[in-house]
């Protein structure tokens, strides 16, 4: 794994030590996941106005909604009827366990 030095105030220098002692991490795992949290919130915000935008166009959300239909018939796909799926992983039919 490749390292590099990133400068940062006093202030987020001393946060990031007092949410490490908190957390009993190092202070390179707490900004590690404090990144990967931010990365993904902006993940999400893109994903919300793509969709937004998609919505402002309604011949293309016909299109989105036709096509997720078009996949709802392979939820089960494969699976005789009845057929559950048990917290251990192995199917189990209805009524037996």
């Amino acid at each position: 794994m490749g390292s590099a030095m990133v400068r940062i105030s006093d202030q987020t220098r001393e946060a990031l030590r007092e949410i490490a002692h908190v957390e009993q991490q190092s202070m390179q795992a707490v900004l590690e996941k404090a990144v990967e949290q931010y990365r993904r919130k902006r993940l999400f915000q893109e994903l919300d106005a793509a969709y937004s935008k998609l919505r402002e166009d309604p011949e293309a959300w016909r299109s989105l909604e036709a096509e997720r239909k078009g996949w709802d018939v392979t939820l089960e796909d494969g699976l005789p009827r009845g057929e559950r799926w048990g917290e251990n992983g192995a199917p189990e039919v209805q009524g037996k366990k």
